[in-house]
């Protein structure tokens, strides 16, 4: 798949990759990235190096046009609507960690409709303190320039950044799995060096919901850029 795709996107996309090398070459690992486009996930796959597993929405898979694409890749179907199918897709994620191999998720949980970088569902967090695996965020920018949300054909050589930051080790969170505050405080910990690698600005409501206030919470990401820690990459 990507020998297929790789010359194609590289032809017809200005692809720019930077900080690949904070991606550990062996073992478990989370790439989180902020989610513009559907191409996102051809992007993050064709740029790392290992096999790389999303969960995708299940209507792709629903989809014949979209299914072998996704099946072929080996992503994992989850049903946004939540209940024991996303139970099932998390379960398959930890199965996928838990194995040595990569796991890519967009902590959003769903591409930004305003441009706009919003608040982290903590699935994340408790992914990373259950299988105990540093996250790897990632700043997707201009991906929506080359196919906005709801547009059918992609625009041709537009520019496309992609920018890896030096993992987070949840370690300091160990056995606060079921901790809510200890879950909110690392996603956020993650959104904040997202916004700091995609520049977009970050914004106090679920990319899902519309006009909903929540303090607090930029300045609780903000305040992220104090409390910073040295982070080793996983060999």
């Amino acid at each position: 798949m990507k020998g297929l795709l790789t010359p194609f996107i590289r032809i017809f996309v200005r692809l720019r990759v930077e900080g690949r090398e904070h991606v550990p070459k062996r073992g478990a690992v989370i790439l989180a990235c902020n989610h513009r486009s559907f191409l996102d996930s051809f992007f993050i796959p064709l740029v790392v190096r290992r096999r790389v597993t999303f969960v995708a929405k299940a209507e792709y898979f629903d989809d014949v046009k979209t299914a072998w694409f996704f099946k072929s890749c080996g992503q994992i179907p989850i049903r946004r609507e939540g209940g024991s199918a996303s139970e099932r897709a998390l379960t398959s994620a930890t199965e996928v960690l838990r194995a040595g191999d990569v796991f890519a998720i967009y902590p959003e949980g769903t591409r930004t409709r305003d441009g706009l970088l919003h608040r982290g569902h903590t699935g994340i967090a408790r992914l990373a303190l259950r299988c105990n695996v540093p996250i790897v965020p990632i700043g997707m920018i201009g991906s929506d320039e080359v196919q906005p949300v709801d547009s059918r054909m992609p625009k041709l050589f537009r520019p496309v950044t992609i920018r890896f930051g030096e993992p987070i080790d949840p370690a300091r969170y160990a056995g606060r799995e079921q901790d809510r505050m200890a879950l909110r405080e690392l996603t956020d910990e993650v959104m904040y060096e997202i916004r700091e690698l995609s520049g977009y600005e970050y914004v106090d409501t679920y990319a899902t919901k519309q006009a909903e206030d929540i303090p607090t919470e930029t300045a609780r990401v903000a305040s992220f850029a104090d409390a910073r820690r040295p982070v080793t990459a996983v060999s």
